[in-house]
This record gives C-alpha cells, structure tokens and sequence, in this order.
C-alpha cells in the first residue's frame, strides 16, 4: 500500500467543526468495503471532494481519510499537485501508480501491463521498449484506465487521495475527469482536495464533473472562536483565558492551519493564554505565514536559508542531497539544515513515492519561494536542470527549470527541452510539448536545427490546434537549406494541417507544388501520392476527370516495389471504384498496392489510402477480405495507442462494412462505438460525420426511423456539409431519411444536387452513391417514366461495374418503381443476383419486394415462398422493416407467417462448405449438384448461404475459403 500524503506532525489531533465531512468519508468507505464484498453500491459514493481556500484542513482531511481507509484495509494510492510542477504531464498519476508498480519486478510488470506497455510507460515513468512509439493522448488515457482498473480488482478496495489538485498538471486532472465515472462500477473511492477559486480555466470539466455529482464538494470553511479556542487549549492549557483565545482566533481568522501552527508555538513559549501574553501571541501569530514566516526563517543559519530555497525551487517532495547540490553546502550542513527547518515546522518528511521531504504545508512552500531573490532563483533552477538530469530523473524534470531560466543561445539547453518534448509525446502529452518546444525556438537553436524544431513544434500541436500547426510548418519550410527527407515530412504533415482544417484545395496545392519541385525521385512519387490524396477527397475539385487521367498513366508505369509506388496503385484503384470502371480493374489495382504491405500507423503517411484500399473489397462484394484488412489495421492502431480519431473512423467503418453484408445488430454496435469515440477525441470531426451517417442508414435499414431523425438533429446532421468527401455521401444520407418521413420533394431536391456534383467529377458508380435509385424512388410517384429511365440507367452503371450485389439492388429498384406484371422478370433477376452476392440486407429486401409483386399478380404460392424466405433473411439481419412488411404482406394475401426454418449462425455446413469448394475450383453448378445428389436449384441455395456467411461473391470465394473455419465435425 501506499503511504498516504503529508502533515504526519497533525495527523494525530481531532479535527474540529468537521463531522459532517468525517461522516461523510465513514459513510463512503464502508460502501467501498461492502462493495469489495459484493454488496451493490449506492449512487454517487465514489467520489468525495473537499474545496476551501488555502488553510481551511483540507490536507487533514485527505489524511484522516488515509488513517481511516487504512484501518479498514483498503489499499492506499495517493498524489498531489504541486505549484511548481502543474508543467509536467501526468506528475500526479505518477505519483499514484509508480509505488504500486514499482513493487513488481520487470517481469511481473510486463506481464501485469501486457500490450498497453509501451503505450503507458513512459507516461508513468516506466521504461519503455519502443523509443520512436508515440501514442495519442486518448490511447494514453484508455492506458492509464486500464492500468487503474486492474489495480482497483487486484488490490481492492481502492482509495485514491488526491491532494491540491487545483495545481494537478492538465494531463492528470484530465484523465481523473474522464476517469472518475468509472469508479462507480470498481472497488474504488476517489477522495480529492482544492481551492476552487485557484483551479486554471482548463480544470472546468472537473468542475462539471464535481458539481453534478450526488455529494458536490464539501465546502470547508473557517473555525468558529469555540473551535479555535479548543485547540489553543489542547496545547496551553484549559486554563486560558477566553479573551486570549478570542483573540487567537481574530489573529488566525479561524484557519484550522493558521489556528494549530499558533497553538504549537504557544506551547513551545509556555504560554498560559493569559491577557499580558496577547503581544507574544500576536508575535508568533504572525510568524506563521507571511513575512512573518520569512523573519522566522531569516534567524536561522545561512546554509539552512538557502538549503530553504532550493528546496522551494525543486518544489514536491525533493531529495536532501540534491537540495544540498543546489544550495552549495556540505553533508553536515545539510543535516544541520534538515533539522533547524523540522524543529521550525518549515519542512517534513515526505510520504509520497521515494520518501525524501517536502514543505509542512503549501502555504509555506510558496511563502518561501517567492522569497528567493530573483536573480538568484534564476541561477538555481538553471543548476537543479542540471542536477536532476545528472540524478537520472530525465529530461522532463529538467525541462521544468529550463522554463524559468532566461534565453542565452545554448545548444545544450535546446537539446535538453528536445529530448523533453519527445518524452511528453510519447506520452500522450502534446500541450506540454508545445511548451518546451516554444521555449526551444526561443533559445534561440542553431540555424540549421530551427526547420527541424519548427517540424517537431508542429507535430506536437496537430492533434491540439491545426491551425497553428499550418503557420509553424509554413515558417519551416521558409528556412533555408533543408534537408529534402525532412522537407518531404513537413510538406505532408503541412497538406494533412490543412485537410483537417477544411483547406483541402491548399493540401492539394502544397503536394503538388512540392512534387513538382522534387529532384529526389522517391519524393517526388510520394508528393503526387499526396496531391491526389487530397485532390480526391475534396468535394470542390475543378477537373477531376484531368487528375483521374494523370493518375491512370502513372499508374500505368508502375509495379509496386515500393511503398510510394503502392500507394499511387492504392489510389488508382480507389479512383477507378469512384469511376464505377470494370470491378477486375478495381481488384487488380488494389491487389497490387497490398503485395508489399501497407501500413496504417506509418507516422510519415496517412492511413486514408489503406483505409481506401480495403474498403474496395467491400464495394467489389468482397467485406471478407475489407474485415480482415480492418481488424489488421486496427491492431495496428490499438498496439500503437492510436485509439482516437484513427479508431473512431476505423471503428464506424467496419460497422458500414457489416451494414453492407446485412449484418445490422452488429453494424449498430460497432457504429455507435466509433461515434462514442469521436465525440470524446477533440479535433475528430470527419470521424463524426462518417459515424452519424452510417448509423442514420444502419437504424434506417432497422426501421428506426424516429432514432435516426433525432441522431441527424443532434449532431445537425444535413444542415451543414463538410468540404471533404465523406462516405457514405452525407447529402445522400440526408435524403435517404428525409425519404423514410416521406419528404419526397425535399429528398428530390437534394439528390438532384447530389447527382449534378457527382456527375461533374464522373464519378457514376452506383454501388459507391446510388442517388440515381434513392432519386428513382423519390420521384416514382409524380414523375413514373423519370423514375424508371433513372433506376434503368443505374442497372446500366451496375452492370458496367460488375459487383452483383449493386446489379441486385438497381434491378430491385427498376422493378418496384416500374411496378405492375412487367417488374416481375426485373424481380426475379434481383434476387438472382443477390442471392449470388454477400449483401443479406438487400437480398432481404429483394426478396420481399418480388414476394409483394407475385401477391399482387395472385400468384399466391410462388409469393408465399418468396415472402417467407424474405422475412427469415431480414430477421436474421435485424432488418426489423423488411421483416413487419413481409408479415404485413403474408397477412394481406391471407397467410401467416411460419417459425423460422433454421437458426442463424456464421458457421458453413458440411454441404454448404463442400458446394463452395467446388465452385471455387471451378465446377459448373450441374457438376457439383451430382456430386452432392442435390438439384441445381439446391446447390444455388447452399451457395447463396455460403456468401453471405463468408462475405464474398464467387470470385473472392477461393481465397475467402482459405481462412473460413471449416465445419465442425
């Protein structure tokens, strides 16, 4: 356990005038510990505050709370902020979880942190494995999480005592915040200390967090004359004098510190608490804090005076021998020191992690600190940077005195603030970063280093303020003599600065620009992959049929030896989908640009073109093979700790992927999840806009219209369009739901913007943007012919493209807006299509729709058949829509909808397995229905179960198989 927090010299003494919080802190640990036991706990006991200005007992409180967890079993972590360190990242959870872990061996701690290692250690203070690692902040904190929650189950119960957090640096008051919650679902207590009025503007979600909770802060305020009286009496004597002791209280102002500190020395004078002692007790009244601190310091010796100071400028709990480097005096003295400052009730020893001292209390810590002539604390902090590297404590902690120290142009100082900022990082620490790195600039570097810290500069705010990131890789570039490796990676963070800015034409520019002035040919091949990056990705791009053909011809050229050859094939295959070309040009594209690998965590490129390359298998009727690149990626991003926006969009993505395979429950869940994380990560809105309109057609496709309509309302969901292309396409989204309310002319309208714009860019591929089908639908009812030239049309592009599960869902639509005995034979061959591809939803769909139309032709068995295999596949997807207008249309032909034939599961059967395998070895159907002794109708069923189980049509079947599970036996 870890020992609790400072005033070990008070602890003993009754706290007066403060039952209502002791109570408090009984009623809460008693809960924790009959939680431990299994015993449901109340609302909001997790977590118990206490706010008052500086002297109010606020530490005493957090220590009674120590005395009294400790009693009760329970495991005690505990961190404070510290006026001097609310600069350095995550200073407080180091102190909370470093005794904890610092009592595994390497062995036990690798095993206890597993995968999240390297993305907590150096957070935490560990060593970490991969020095180039840098995770985001938000795969940080799910770290720190996940480190505190097997702690709380492993050690339990837990109590957490966080003392001064108005001084908490940003990063760990930021996780506590986010953090907190959760305590209400563990064997843990969050007590925490502040003073409201000193808590920095950035602390206001703590705020929240505080003042929403049951119990809100429990507000200390000043000793009554009684109270104050009871404790000079503790010490003097109940013999004193009720005047005296009034008068101790109109000296203290009824400060419990300022009241005890008082009493103490009243009892070490001897004083009675008579009338004639009032001088004296005004004396040493005023001794205690102030310049009256600073008098009674200034008595003793010289080297204690200075062994003083630079303990107030190593600031915390601080080592005696390095406060003695600082303080330039000898081991004797410093023991000399140690004592004098002891016996003055000045320092203590210190209970947090490594033992040490520190100050009584941080009223006395910042009294004498701000003693310390400026001059000399300037030469101190430059020599405790100095110091704390030199005792191994790394880079951070000397960064902290290097910001005091004025700017000289030294080169160490530069390399120092540096290696700092890449520790912060990594991380998950970008804010602090930036403050070192600012501070580097300011040293000044020499001027071939300036383009490379502006480049560093950069990186570290891109994820915090873009904005600053453009003006600061601006400045870079305009440097002097920069080395082309290095200009190529500030051009591409440069042009990413400016997409994630909505200046997606200038990204474009830079990339071109920079290409163009390339001599390098490597380079050059990498800035054209990031113009046409970004010149796809922009809704405003004015030729794009110009860039199409450029990109073609130097595809044309290549064969994928390297990565920025793959990724120009990578493009050219997702240009080519847009373009709705031949699938088998899409694959092969595609293929090509996988064969070397591609990752999507490299920090020198973007993961847009992997992301790109596997969502083509998803579109060419291949999701098996996108899954299988999403869970990769994934992986990748999550051992990395990129579990921000990356995993967000990664997230919400694979749920469009199930969502098209017809897998609805599962594509909420995981649509949900990405949304969930990008509301959370700062700076992720293009991740939100994929995951609202992939859930709004998720919870369309579900029949939850209403749920959709206050989704789009809540994140105002087509009233606003980004400048970056979006998948699905938002307007088309928008429509879709407008649709589903039956706003017809409105969804009319904007799909006949939509159809112009994409039009404009040739881009005709129904399977990416069927606004041709959803304007079919919008427009059957006024204008009939219209409708059917636009589902025609689509059918065309459809087949044009290849993937049959779009050919399915455009002859679906031609048939229903067509309509009468004529769309009968446009239905059938919907559902001959789909049943050959993965995409369940729709089958569904196509299933009923031609169920509906054989009922209406009084064909009642043929349409009984239909209906009934319809309403099987929509309940299997979840389809809740399909499956009440299937039963709705059993019922109105005058049957009744039967139990479902078979359970749904995602294993193939011996038959199905077998069926595919021929296929996929290239027998006709005739051939394999011998084989099986089945009719060819009956091999065409096993088959079309077969693909939407493994998700993929025929041709992807043989290396789907390869991976598929075979059946159990």
């Amino acid at each position: 356990m870890a020992p609790g927090l400072r005033q070990s010299l008070t602890e003993n003494r009754p706290l007066l005038e403060r039952h209502r919080e002791l109570r408090a802190l009984d009623s809460a640990l008693t809960e924790l510990c009959e939680t431990a036991g299994g015993v449901p706990r109340a609302p909001s006991s997790e977590l118990v505050t206490f706010a008052g200005p500086a002297g109010m007992g606020k530490t005493t409180l957090v220590s009674a709370a120590r005395a009294r967890a400790l009693a009760q079993g329970c495991t005690v972590l505990s961190g404070k902020g510290g006026e001097n360190e609310h600069e350095l990242a995550f200073h407080v959870v180091r102190q909370l979880l470093q005794p904890a872990l610092a009592a595994m061996d390497e062995a036990e701690l690798r095993s206890f942190l597993g995968s999240w290692y390297d993305i907590v250690a150096v957070a935490l203070g560990l060593e970490a494995r991969a020095t180039a690692h840098v995770p985001d902040p938000t795969g940080v904190r799910d770290g720190i999480d996940w480190v505190m929650t097997r702690l709380a189950m492993k050690k339990k119960p837990v109590v957490l005592l966080l003392d001064d957090l108005h001084w908490a640096d940003a990063e760990s008051l930021g996780w506590l915040t986010s953090f907190a919650p959760r305590a209400a679902d563990l064997p843990l207590l969050i007590v925490a200390a502040y003073r409201p009025d000193d808590m920095p503007p950035e602390a206001s979600a703590f705020r929240t967090l505080v003042e929403r909770h049951g119990n809100r802060p429990h507000t200390l305020g000043p000793l009554s004359a009684d109270g104050v009286a009871r404790i000079v009496r503790n010490e003097v004597g109940e013999d004193a004098e009720d005047e005296f002791c009034d008068e101790c209280w109109t000296a203290t102002g009824g400060s419990p510190f300022e009241a005890v500190e008082l009493a103490i020395r009243l009892g070490e004078r001897q004083v009675r608490g008579l009338r004639h002692e009032l001088p004296v007790m005004r004396d040493l009244a005023a001794a205690v804090k102030g310049p009256g601190l600073i008098e009674r310091l200034h008595r003793l010796s010289p080297a204690t005076v200075r062994f003083a100071w630079a303990a107030a400028v190593l600031g915390g709990s601080f080592s005696p021998e390095l406060a003695a480097t600082l303080a330039v005096i000898g081991h004797e003295e410093s023991a000399e020191a140690t004592e004098r400052l002891r016996t003055a009730r000045i320092l203590a020893d210190s209970h947090g992690p490594g033992g040490g001292l520190e100050f009584l209390h941080p009223i006395v810590s910042t009294t004498i600190y701000r003693d310390v002539p400026s001059h000399l604390r300037v030469g101190m902090h430059d020599r405790a940077a100095e110091a704390v590297r030199a005792a191994g404590l790394g880079p951070m902690a000397a960064a902290r005195h290097l910001l005091e120290v004025p700017c000289d142009g030294r080169s160490e100082v530069v390399e120092c603030l540096r290696a700092a900022a890449r520790e912060y990082l990594r991380s998950g620490a970008p804010e602090a970063a930036r403050r070192v790195l600012t501070r580097a600039l300011q040293e000044p570097p020499a001027p071939e280093d300036r383009a490379a810290i502006l480049h560093e500069l950069a990186c570290s705010t891109f994820l915090i303020e873009p904005r600053a990131t453009v003006s600061h890789l601006r400045e870079a570039l305009a440097e002097p003599g920069v080395d082309p490796d290095l200009r190529a990676g500030i051009v591409y963070r440069l042009a990413q600065a400016l997409a994630h800015t909505d200046r997606l034409a200038e990204a474009a520019a830079v990339a071109a620009d920079e290409a163009q002035q390339a001599t390098s040919p490597r380079i050059k091949l990498r800035m054209q992959a990031e113009h046409f990056v970004w010149s796809s990705f922009r809704t405003d791009e004015p030729d794009s049929a110009a860039r199409s053909r450029k990109l073609t011809r130097l595809a044309g050229k290549l064969t994928g030896r390297g990565l920025e050859e793959r990724y120009i094939l990578g493009l050219r295959a997702w240009d080519a989908l847009v373009r709705g070309e031949p699938r088998r040009t899409v694959l092969a594209y595609a293929d090509d640009a996988l064969r070397g690998g591609m990752s999507w965590t490299d920090e020198n490129r973007g993961f847009e073109v992997p992301v790109s390359v596997a969502l083509v298998f998803m579109y060419c009727d291949q999701p098996r093979r996108a899954e299988e690149l999403f869970t990769k990626g994934m992986a990748e991003c999550e051992t990395k700790g990129w579990r921000g926006s990356h995993l967000a969009l990664s997230q919400a993505l694979l749920g469009y992927i199930h969502y098209r395979r017809g897998c609805l429950a599962e594509a909420e869940q995981l649509a949900r999840e990405g949304l969930r994380i990008a509301d959370r990560v700062e700076g992720a809105v293009p991740a939100q806009w994929f995951a609202i309109g992939i859930l709004i057609q998720i919870l369309l496709a579900r029949g939850r219209t209403a749920a959709a309509r206050r989704l789009a309302d809540r994140y105002q969901y087509g009233e606003v369009v980004p400048n970056a292309v979006i998948y699905p396409d938002p307007s088309t989204v928008y429509a879709e739901l407008l649709l589903a309310q039956g706003r017809r002319t409105e969804a009319e309208s904007l799909l006949s913007e939509v159809g112009d714009r994409l039009e404009a860019r040739a881009w005709r591929n129904p399977s990416w943007c069927p606004w041709q089908l959803d304007l079919a639908s919008a427009v059957a009812p006024s204008a009939p012919d219209q409708a059917v030239r636009l589902a025609q049309d689509a059918v065309k592009r459809a087949r044009d493209f290849g993937a049959v599960s779009v050919i399915g869902q455009a002859l679906h639509v031609e048939a229903e807006v067509t309509g009468g005995p004529a769309a009968l034979h446009l239905h059938a061959q919907a559902v001959e299509h789909l049943e050959q591809s993965p995409a369940a939803y729709e089958l569904a769909r196509a299933l009923v729709g031609h169920g509906a139309a054989l009922s209406r032709s009084s064909r009642l068995q043929e349409a009984a058949d239909r209906l009934y295999q319809g309403l099987e596949t929509a309940v299997h997807c979840g389809a809740e829509a399909v499956a009440t207008r299937a039963r709705e249309e059993l019922a109105a032909a005058g049957m009744r909808p039967l139990p479902l034939r078979y359970g749904q599961t995602d294993t193939l059967t011996a038959h199905q397995r077998r069926a595919a395998e021929m296929t996929a070895q290239g027998h006709p159907v005739t051939v394999v229905a011998k084989e099986l002794h089945l009719t060819e109708q009956g091999v065409r069923n096993l088959l079309s179960a077969a693909y939407r189980k493994i998700g993929t049509d025929a041709a992807g079947l043989a290396g789907a198989l390869k991976t598929f599970p075979r059946p159990l036996q």
